[in-house]
C-alpha cells in the first residue's frame, strides 16, 4: 500500500482542485512528480534536477540536517516541561514502523518536501486509539481533495482506494496554493532556472566530448549535397581523432574553410554562469551559498554569519512547521504533550562550543551538571543533580551599607 519493496508502474496523476485540467496547465497540475521543459529547452524532472550538483547539495543538506535533529516528546507541568519516554516517544525517536527508522522516515519526508514539494504519512492506530506506526505514503498513489468541506486523502492501492481524514495523516507541504489542497514544488516552480543549470552542464559536457572544439561549419566548393555531407563527416572524424590523440592541427583541401559557429565557453562565460546558478538555487531553498560548497566569496567571518543565518531563518521555519503539524496530528489541540526538535543538535560536531554553553548554563544556575551530562549521554551522578552558581555573583542590594567599609 505504501510503496515499500514494490516496483510500480509510473503513472500520471493530479491534485484535485481548482486548476483547469487543460493541456497547457499540465505542468502546473503536476504537484508530486515535477515534469516539463524550462525556457532553455532542457526537460526538468525530479531526477534531472537532482543531476545538478547545486540542487543535489541543497536537498541533501537540508533534509539530512533536519532529519538529524533530536526529536523528543515532552509534557507540560507546573514546573515547566518534562521529557516523556513512553507512548509515541520511542516511535518518533527510534523507529516509526518495523521497517523504517525515525531518521530514515524524516529524511525521506524532507527529500520529498524539497523536491516534489510535499510529504504525507499515515498514522496507524490500534483498537484503543494508540498510535503504533507511521507510514510514508507514496505520492504517486495519493489524491487530495475536499469532501463535505473537509480535506481528505485518497490513497490508491491497486484497484482499491482508501480515504483518510486530515487528522489521520501528517502533511508537510513546501507551499500551499490558494485552494489549500494543491501545493507549489520548488523544482517545478523554478524549472527555468534549474533548466538553465541542466543546459549549462550538458553544454560543458559536449564541449569536452568534442575535445574542447566548439561547433563549426565547413565551407567550400561542393558538387552536390551528398558530397558536402561526406566532407562534413570526414572532417568530424578527423577532429575527433585529433582530440583523442591530443593533436591540434587539421589539414583541409584547398579552397575549403572551417569556421566556428555559436559561442565558446569563454564567450558565454560558462564558469561565471554556473556560479550564478549556484547562488540562484541557494535562493530557492533560502540557503547561504557556503552550504552548497560555494566559497567564492567566503571568509572566516561571513561564513560564521551564514551559519547563524541558516539556523535563524531557514532551519527554524521548518522546525516550527513540522513541530506544529506533529503536535496537532499526534496529540490534538488541547493536549499537554508536545514534540520539540533540539536545534542544539546542530552543534553536535562542535564540542568546544557545546562545552562552553554547558559551562555558562551551569555557572548561572540555568541547569544542573547532571542535566548537561544527560545531554552529552554521560553517566548520571547524584551529587551533580544540584543547581550551582558562582560565589562571586550577588544581588546589588547585598552591597548596600558597605560603602563605608569599602572606603576604609
Amino acid at each position: 500500500m505504501f510503496g515499500f519493496g514494490k516496483k510500480k508502474e509510473r503513472r500520471q496523476f493530479e491534485m484535485t482542485g481548482t486548476v483547469p485540467a487543460s493541456a497547457e496547465n499540465f505542468i502546473e497540475r503536476m504537484g508530486w512528480v515535477t515534469m516539463g521543459a524550462g525556457a532553455s529547452g532542457a526537460v526538468v524532472t525530479t531526477e534531472t534536477a537532482l543531476g545538478v550538483p547545486a540542487v543535489w547539495a541543497a536537498v541533501n543538506f537540508l533534509s539530512g540536517t533536519l532529519a538529524g535533529l533530536p526529536l523528543k516528546v515532552y509534557r507540560k507541568t507546573k514546573d515547566g516541561r518534562k521529557e516523556v519516554s513512553g507512548g509515541i516517544a520511542p516511535i518518533l525517536h527510534g523507529a516509526v514502523n518495523d521497517e523504517m527508522s525515525s531518521f530514515c522516515w524524516r529524511k525521506y519526508s524532507f527529500d520529498g518536501v524539497f523536491t516534489t514539494g510535499r510529504a504525507v504519512s499515515y498514522i496507524e492506530k490500534n483498537n484503543t486509539g494508540r498510535i503504533v506506526n507511521l507510514f510514508p505514503i507514496n505520492p504517486a498513489d495519493l489524491t487530495v481533495k475536499f469532501k463535505n468541506g473537509r480535506r481528505v486523502y485518497v490513497v490508491k492501492d491497486g484497484d482499491e482506494a482508501k480515504t483518510y481524514l486530515a487528522s489521520e495523516v501528517i502533511d508537510i507541504p513546501f507551499m500551499l496554493k490558494p485552494d489549500m489542497i494543491s501545493h507549489r514544488a520548488p523544482i517545478a516552480t523554478h524549472k527555468d532556472v534549474i533548466g538553465m543549470a541542466i543546459s549549462a552542464t550538458q553544454y560543458g559536457a559536449k564541449v569536452f566530448q568534442s575535445g574542447g572544439l566548439p561547433p563549426a561549419v565547413l565551407q567550400g566548393p561542393f558538387p552536390s549535397g551528398a558530397a558536402a555531407q561526406r566532407a562534413s563527416d570526414d572532417v568530424a572524424k578527423a577532429m575527433q581523432k585529433l582530440a583523442n590523440e591530443g593533436k591540434s592541427l587539421l589539414a583541409l583541401p584547398l579552397g575549403h574553410e572551417l569556421k566556428a559557429v555559436g559561442f565558446s565557453p569563454e564567450q558565454i562565460q560558462l564558469l561565471e554562469l554556473q556560479r550564478f546558478l549556484v547562488v540562484q538555487i541557494a535562493r530557492i531553498y533560502s540557503l547561504p551559498p557556503v552550504f552548497l560548497q560555494d566559497l567564492t566569496f567566503g571568509t572566516f567571518s561571513n561564513t560564521e554569519q551564514q551559519d547563524l543565518h541558516l539556523v535563524k531563518h531557514t532551519v527554524t521555519q521548518w522546525v516550527d512547521q513540522v513541530e506544529q503539524e506533529l503536535n496537532l496530528k499526534l496529540f490534538g489541540r488541547a493536549s499537554k504533550q508536545f514534540v520539540a526538535f533540539n536545534v542544539d543538535g546542530l552543534l553536535r560536531g562542535d564540542i568546544k562550543t557545546r562545552m562552553e554553553a554547558h559551562s555558562a548554563a551551569i555557572q548561572n544556575g540555568i541547569y544542573t551538571p547532571a542535566h548537561a551530562a544527560k545531554i552529552e549521554n554521560h553517566p548520571y551522578h547524584e551529587e551533580a543533580d544540584k543547581v550551582f552558581i558562582q560565589g562571586g555573583t550577588m544581588p546589588i542590594s547585598a552591597t548596600e551599607g558597605d560603602t563605608n567599609g569599602d572606603a576604609e
